[in-house]
């Protein structure tokens, strides 16, 4: 009797230690990320509170059933669907005496589709040289993740593009945007986002396109007639000219809806032909490797086109704008604007711009009379001239500056070498009397422009002008008299770049 009423006490005692004063069990999840997105895998982590989880059994409710039942305090899932949201509780149960069980808190967990980034690109059109910031943002926004940048290639086999991930950037970046430098020609990107370990990886965003009107030699694009603007009942020619041997004309429209050339209209060879079916819209010419300039194009139903050049015009130079007729008849009381504002123009029917500058850059459009009275006046639309800076002239300022220095720097290298080879030659004359009877070997010395203060010699480089000295000054002669040195052998060696031919 008193061992049973002892039992009874002690199951007592155990029961207040485990219930009365212990908290109840804690749930976790891990990653700790809201939402999470189908494809993803969780760890549900349950702590009894006590410090020692390998004395209790587990399981794992959902929304109050029991989806598992554990050894372990932990359970890993498997890729996540969205039939896995809902609010999760573990509980555990001691498995000695008393088998006490202690419930967890509750946790909710949203399980949404996988996400497909927003890409965007500023600017969308840029000159060559220029800078262009790409965001990659992600809805519904969630924590963790890691940006990847892409350049896109078009496989006219496939007719598809894929993507090559942008060099230096292979574990992606923190910052949600990134910055190219130095934007050349026209090239589409996209950008997706990752977290996790393994990476867990979002779709790809929508392909963007950085467009440049400025001629890549390696691929180009040129439009007959050759203007930005045409009437709807024009035909356009538009080839493409570059190292490649197959090529695709392609075409996007405002809403970023891209077609090539074949879907819609002929192409033949490296030239598309558009009948008198032509469409508003960026196009451009795409190789296996490369992409050519891009061309914005106005398809306009009214009565009068803004005449501009399709390319870029090169700073410095000139250029004219003019007003046409879809009648081919005079347009009267002609005016220009830039940015929707006049421009003063006394010649009226044309706009020259003598010498381009980078501020003439703008949206430009014309307006005009199909009478002299004005009674019935006309507006164009309104297209983008674009200003280049003169590679050429930045080059050729440079080459005078370059010549300058280079002369200067022969003349003193002349003088130094020299006065180099006197001085060694009157010093081994007196090193050669003085010390007659020195049994010390011959010695070879070399001197050069690279020479450091200490003693050291900078290594040989191309385009630097090197002199070599050998000194024979000891006391048995191999050849020659014993009274008179042998005379100092010198070379002068010059290495040349491929470019000093």
């Amino acid at each position: 009797m008193g061992q049973t009423l002892f039992g009874v006490l002690g199951l007592w005692l155990l029961n207040i230690l485990y219930c009365g004063h212990a908290q109840d069990a804690l749930l976790h999840i891990e990653p700790n990320w809201s939402p999470l997105f189908t494809g993803e895998t969780v760890a549900f982590i349950c702590d009894p509170g006590d410090g020692n989880d390998t004395d209790w059994s587990y399981l794992f409710r959902r929304n109050g059933y029991t989806f598992t039942t554990e050894r372990h305090n932990r359970y890993t899932s498997p890729s996540l669907s969205k039939g896995d949201s809902g609010e999760y509780q573990c509980v555990a149960h001691h498995k000695f005496p008393p088998y006490v069980t202690r419930e967890s808190n509750k946790v909710s967990l949203t399980v949404s589709d996988v996400p497909r980034p927003v890409l965007t690109v500023s600017p969308s059109w840029t000159s060559p040289g220029g800078s262009v910031t790409l965001t990659c943002s992600v809805e519904p926004p969630s924590a963790g993740w890691r940006f990847f940048w892409y350049q896109a290639a078009h496989k006219l086999s496939l007719d598809s593009y894929t993507y090559e991930l942008l060099p230096g950037i292979t574990t992606g970046t923190e910052q949600d945007s990134y910055i190219l430098h130095g934007q050349t020609h026209t090239a589409g990107y996209a950008c997706r986002a990752g977290r996790g370990d393994p990476v867990f990886y979002t779709s790809y965003s929508r392909l963007m396109f950085v467009w440049s009107g400025g001629v890549n030699p390696a691929a180009s694009l040129t439009v007959s007639p050759h203007r930005l603007q045409h009437f709807s009942t024009e035909s356009l020619t538009l080839s493409c000219e570059g190292t490649s041997t197959e090529w695709r004309v392609m075409w996007m429209d405002e809403d970023g809806i891209t077609l090539s050339c074949s879907d819609r209209w002929k192409m033949t060879g490296s030239t598309c032909n558009t009948d008198t079916a032509a469409m508003s819209g960026v196009y451009w010419c795409e190789s296996e490797t490369q992409f050519s300039n891009a061309v914005n194009i106005t398809i306009h139903s009214g009565d009068v086109i803004l005449v501009s050049p399709v390319r870029p015009v090169t700073e410095g130079h000139s250029v004219t704008l003019g007003c046409k007729l879809r009648t081919e008849n005079l347009l009267y009381n002609v005016d220009f604007y830039k940015n929707d504002k006049l421009i003063p123009n006394p010649s009226r029917g044309e706009l020259l711009i003598s010498a381009v500058k980078e501020s003439d850059e703008g949206f430009y459009k014309c307006s005009g009379s199909k009478s002299p009275q004005g009674l019935e006046n006309v507006t164009s639309a309104a297209s983008w001239l674009s200003v280049k800076y003169p590679e050429e002239t930045a080059s050729s300022s440079v080459f005078p500056v370059l010549l300058v220095v280079g002369l200067i720097s022969g003349v003193l290298l002349t003088l130094v070498l020299l006065f180099l080879r006197r001085y060694r030659k009157s010093k081994g004359s007196r090193v050669s009397r003085s010390q007659r009877t020195n049994q010390s070997p011959a010695t070879d010395h070399m001197i050069n422009q690279g020479d450091t203060q200490d003693g050291h010699y900078a290594p040989l480089q191309p385009g630097d002008s090197c002199l070599y000295e050998m000194i024979e000054g000891s006391e048995e002669p191999k050849h020659g008299t014993d009274d008179e040195p042998d005379e100092n052998i010198y070379a002068n060696v010059t290495m040349e770049t491929a470019a000093d031919g």
